[in-house]
């Protein structure tokens, strides 16, 4: 952030008397409701700041670490005493009491632009420090940022900055924001389309290597052929050879190399018979391993063009939420899992995994299919009676997203999982539903 852009922003920032909610919505990113009709959002990220406003930025969950319920306990709902640089320094320092406290409180809030110290710091009246987003040791930088410690001022600046004068303040702020999302949202499309592409590939390499069943079942047959053949040269068959002669019935002779040696004919027969016997149970469970590598298949080729169409990069935060690592929690890889500001969202990657969410949900989870027609199944894990709406619409987009890439309207409906009867499979009825709209074409 540029100090002239600062400046401007503080008067911009004057014209607000309260902050009426604040909280993260992303590790970096912190979300302030000015006067109860004006979203500003600050992107502490090191070395790339910035100030933007949008029409909304999703939570990617829900932060509960110290900093944030210090920050909710201290400025929610709080009053604007006074907004200004610190030493004239890319620093904002917003002085705040609480609206409601039988005594003035006061707490500062201080947003630092300064390159890889970028940071946000809560202190109290006398500018020790209560938390902040990043603490920072006497090893990293001479001015410490802890807990309980008075927090140091940063030098000025040796030098006098440019002006750069801005016609609009407010939407200087949002073309930040669309600027810094097209850039974002391009070069995240490529990252993850390249990643999901490979998975791709790897799917329909398993896939192209599948056996016929008209394969199996010959190579079953020789095997139980060469079992019998095996059984009627006994008397010729020697102990731990690995090469066969075997006279077949029209009076030819094979010769068979095998891989292990055998202390009896009758262990060979064995050997063969077992084969043979995979062979059946393979050919005749082909369908199955085929139809599963094939809605892989599809599934991915819905996400890359989920990703795709995106239109914003919380969008991809979404569809990638960062994995928690537990050896002792068995991943189910017929179920795509996602996070929405603090929700589970599961949706089944075929009919497999559609089972599996309907057996698994419990009475309260929501349950979400397209209106109609076939769709994957959704399930919102959650004790709440209400959801919120914007909870709904965007798992109801992912129902449509990995169902269809057309473009156009779709019904969707959703309903607690307790008024969801199985009827064989994934194929359910349902009553006392709801029905939203999704509009993919935006």
């Amino acid at each position: 952030m540029k100090l002239s852009h600062l400046k401007q922003i503080i008067i911009y920032l004057k014209q607000f008397t309260k902050i009426s909610a604040i909280h993260r919505v992303s590790d970096t990113i912190i979300k302030i409701a000015f006067d109860k009709r004006d979203d500003v959002y600050f992107n502490m990220t090191r070395s790339n700041s910035s100030i933007f406003k949008c029409e909304e930025y999703p939570r990617s969950k829900v932060y509960n670490a110290p900093f944030d319920v210090i920050i909710a306990k201290r400025f929610n709902r709080s009053n604007i005493l006074d907004i200004s640089l610190v030493n004239d320094d890319k620093i904002i320092r917003i002085k705040t009491s609480m609206a409601s406290a039988y005594k003035e409180e006061i707490t500062y809030l201080q947003l630092e632009f300064t390159g890889k110290y970028t940071n946000i710091i809560i202190l109290d009246a006398d500018n020790i420090v209560l938390e902040a987003l990043r603490h920072v040791d006497l090893f990293s930088s001479f001015r410490e940022v802890r807990v309980g410690q008075t927090l140091l001022d940063v030098p000025n600046a040796p030098f006098v900055a440019k002006e750069y004068p801005l016609e609009n303040v407010e939407e200087f702020l949002k073309e930040v924001y669309t600027k810094e999302q097209n850039s974002k949202l391009e070069n995240l499309k490529k990252q993850k389309i390249s990643f999901l592409n490979k998975k791709l590939k790897k799917l329909q390499k398993l896939y192209d290597k599948l056996e016929s069943k008209e394969k199996l079942e010959e190579e079953a047959r020789e095997f139980e052929h060469l079992g019998n053949l095996v059984l009627s040269n006994v008397q010729n068959i020697k102990p731990y050879t690995k090469e066969l002669v075997l006279q077949d019935y029209d009076g030819s002779t094979l010769e068979v190399k095998i891989d292990k040696e055998y202390h009896s004919p009758f262990m060979v027969s064995e050997m063969f018979f077992s084969k043979s016997k995979k062979s059946k149970q393979r050919a005749k469970n082909l369908h199955i391993e085929e139809e599963s590598l094939r809605s892989k298949v599809e599934h991915m080729e819905l996400f890359i063009h989920t990703v795709g169409v995106a239109k914003d990069v919380a969008k991809i935060e979404l569809l990638f939420p960062k994995r928690v690592q537990n050896k002792k929690i068995k991943v189910d890889d017929s179920v795509e899992t996602f996070w929405i500001e603090g929700y589970k969202v599961q949706l089944g990657k075929n009919e497999k995994g559609n089972v599996t969410l309907l057996q698994k949900a419990r009475a309260k989870d929501v349950w979400i299919h397209m209106k109609e027609r076939p769709s994957c199944h959704v399930i919102i894990t959650t004790d709440k009676q209400n959801l919120p709406e914007k909870i709904i619409q965007s798992a109801a987009r992912l129902c449509v997203d990995f169902t269809t890439t057309a473009q156009d309207k779709f019904l969707v409906d959703y309903t607690p999982r307790r008024e969801v009867s199985i009827q064989s499979g994934a194929n359910v009825l349902y009553n006392k539903y709801k029905t939203i709209e999704i509009d993919t074409r935006s």
